[in-house]
């Protein structure tokens, strides 16, 4: 059996072919970028139409491969939090808002969840500008008249592409209107979006597989009887892919944003556990629950900065940070793009200071990159005080993948824990694929699990660390 993984994230869409046992088979990748407009007022939006057309130019050119022979499963790791209105024809009535969007505003005269604690307990979320509790008004308001409905950005892609347009309890949990322990839609998370009868996608059931329509099936006619798999929410399957799947590791993903996550076994209709305040939790699948915090900055921190302060490439850029010690650079605030909930602050929060003449672009890139491994020790922290022990952390996604310095600084910060990284750059691919076969255990995260074009060996690594000035 081969299985086919989508990878729908905010930066780029990518479709690989993987074996059995979810690895990566050799040179089956697509991909192709998709170009998110920043505003200054907040907006942070992606065209839904573009983004569907991108991922069937990747299915189109894996078929014109052959790498599509022999798929039996489709499966998909999704950015979790977009939303776009749909008319009654299932077309966008506007762009996708994507979790960087922070121009949401609570309707005027609503004071939020009458028992704030208990909300956040059940939804694992806050009445925040993030989720659809607070986005479906504001959106609504735009739209104007008329009928209308809500989809998070896969589930608008699926819904051309598939029989059957359904969310995923996965994706439901990431919009903040999902009761997390009895898998249905919370009413008073609806109450306060304002939710109508027929506006939300119907829930996935566990034993749920879609399969292509017919006018897809005809252009690729090998996946004709591929069954597709309910879509992972990308946090959930980094998780799961970097071999993160229980509460012995933590997993620290540094993509375009910044993350920290625990796994935990939890079944539908079990009693969920303590849950911190400043903690989000999101369902991995119907059994599993994840926990943890995130960061609008991650690798767009580096790729802002490369870009504008106009950076060396590659080695030449190691070579610079190698001479700034582990988490040196200037003080600086990573919060270019604002917080992610419960934080508030507005995008365009960053700060860089200390400057002085002899500051160097390096050192700006330092500031922020040290900046976030800060942050996220202290999201480790609070998953900590959960549990019993400290946690094994696990450095993953392609923003670390890049940059030896910055994973250097991460286990300088994270230390005295055991830190690992993951050389594997499709772990949320990967973890999408373990998810949907039921093989949460599949990927240790402590193995080196590469595309085959990389040959770095961790050995070799480890023996080349560069030397760092004092």
């Amino acid at each position: 059996m081969r299985i086919l993984a989508l990878d729908l994230g905010t930066s780029s869409v990518r479709g690989l072919v993987l074996d059995a046992a979810a690895r990566p088979l050799p040179d089956a990748l697509a991909r192709r970028p998709a170009e998110i407009v920043i505003g200054d007022d907040g907006r942070a939006t992606l065209d839904g139409p573009g983004y569907l057309a991108a991922l069937v130019e990747c299915l189109d050119e894996l078929a014109g491969a052959g790498h599509l022979h022999g798929v039996e499963l489709v499966v998909a790791s999704a950015q979790w939090h977009s939303v776009v209105p749909l008319g009654p024809g299932g077309e966008p009535l506007g762009p996708v808002l994507t979790w960087l969007d922070t121009r949401p505003t609570p309707p005027a005269g609503l004071t939020g969840p009458a028992d704030p604690g208990d909300y956040h307990g059940r939804t694992g979320t806050w009445w925040h500008r993030f989720y659809w509790s607070v986005r479906l008004p504001w959106l609504r308001e735009r739209c104007g008249p008329g009928r209308i409905r809500f989809a998070g950005l896969v589930e608008y892609v699926f819904g051309v592409l598939l029989d059957e347009a359904v969310m995923s309890v996965s994706q439901a949990s990431g919009t903040g209107l999902l009761d997390l322990r009895t898998l249905s839609w919370d009413p008073e998370a609806c109450e306060l979006a304002g939710v109508r009868h027929g506006e939300l996608p119907a829930l996935a059931p566990a034993a749920w597989f879609g399969r292509l329509r017919a006018e897809y099936a005809g252009r690729w006619p090998e996946l004709r009887n591929a069954r597709w798999a309910p879509p992972s929410g990308d946090g959930a399957a980094s998780n799961v892919g970097s071999g993160c799947y229980d509460s012995r590791r933590a997993a620290v993903t540094v993509g375009t944003s910044a993350a920290v996550r625990l796994v935990q076994t939890v079944p539908a209709g079990a009693e969920l556990p303590p849950l911190p305040d400043e903690l989000w939790r999101y369902r991995v699948d119907h059994g599993h629950l994840v926990t943890g915090t995130a960061f609008s900055g991650g690798g767009n921190l580096y790729a802002w900065a490369r870009r504008e302060m106009r950076l060396p490439e590659g080695h030449e850029l190691d070579r610079a940070l190698a001479r700034v010690p582990p988490l040196g650079g200037i003080p600086a605030d990573s919060r270019l793009g604002g917080d992610r909930p419960p934080g508030l602050a507005p995008a365009g929060s960053g700060v860089l200071s200390g400057l002085g003449f002899n500051t160097t672009a390096v050192d700006l890139l330092a500031g922020l990159m040290g900046a976030l491994c800060h942050q996220v020790v202290a999201g480790v922290a609070a998953i900590e005080s959960t549990l019993d022990e400290p946690v094994q952390v696990v450095l993953g996604g392609g923003a670390v993948a890049a940059s030896e310095w910055w994973r250097h600084s991460f286990s300088v910060a994270l230390a005295p824990r055991a830190v690992h990284h993951v050389r594997n750059p499709e772990i949320g691919a990967v973890g999408a694929a373990l998810v949907a076969i039921g093989r949460l255990d599949g990927a240790s995260g402590l193995e080196r699990i590469v595309r085959t074009d990389e040959d770095e060996s961790p050995t070799a690594t480890r023996s080349a660390r560069p030397q760092y000035r004092s």
